[in-house]
């Protein structure tokens, strides 16, 4: 597998998840390096520290991600830019989407759940609003069968579109997946049109309403995901 891994995030456990499936690079903000665990997990993972609101540092990550996909290297990121309990996608930032384009990589969706020993979607991982790292592992520990489910998705084709088409069909594609209907439905004030050309993803209807990107938007959640947004 290779480009870049696009996936929804829900905890600190997505990186060793999809590391499971496919050894890749993170790009992550510069504060990670010392948090708990997480500044552990993402030092194994060869991560492109970002410093915040550097537009240098910005362009910086950014040349690194281009050059680790053209070396063949897959890269990983979370454009929610923050973590949900896995009921719901926010919106995806579109910046970080310029590397395969760059790059000329193909961009892989990934549909990331958490299911219970039923089968059911379980919040045991989540690392969203006050948890804290602490709650998180004891929910883990507790959990019984806890198992993680992630899907590979049909690979987009970076070439003659843009950064916010990216994000936004591979948002579409993981919400469709991941069955998020109310993500569906925020998403249709977008126009159709903006869908972009080349394959779409498997099993998604065409006619499914494009995602709009966040375009770096803000949120309120305090644990924010490892993933960053360099500007625009």
């Amino acid at each position: 597998m290779r480009g870049l891994l696009v996936a929804n995030h829900i905890s600190w456990l997505d990186i060793h998840v999809i590391n499971t499936l496919v050894p890749a690079a993170f790009v992550a903000k510069d504060d990670v390096r010392s948090w708990p665990l997480i500044g552990w997990l993402c030092a194994r993972t060869e991560t492109i520290f970002l410093a915040r609101g550097s537009r240098a540092a910005a362009q910086d990550a950014r040349e690194r991600i281009v050059a680790a996909l053209r070396a063949g290297t897959p890269v990983a990121v979370f454009p929610e830019g923050t973590t949900t309990g896995g009921e719901r996608l926010l919106p995806f930032h579109g910046a970080l989407f310029q590397g395969a384009i760059d790059a000329g990589a193909p961009v892989m969706p990934l549909a990331l759940r958490y299911l219970d020993a039923r089968g059911r979607p379980s919040r045991a991982p989540a690392y969203d609003g006050a948890i804290t790292l602490w709650q998180s592992l004891l929910a883990i520990a507790r959990a019984d069968g806890l198992t993680a489910q992630l899907r590979v998705l049909a690979p987009l084709p970076s070439a003659d579109t843009d950064r916010r088409h990216l994000a936004a069909h591979s948002h579409r594609a993981i919400a469709y997946h991941l069955g998020h209907g109310d993500a569906m439905a925020g998403a249709a004030t977008a126009s159709p049109s903006a869908a972009p050309p080349g394959r779409r993803a498997s099993g998604t209807p065409a006619d499914l309403p494009v995602a709009p990107p966040s375009d770096c938007r803000p949120t309120d959640n305090p644990n924010p995901a490892p993933a960053t947004c360099p500007s625009a």
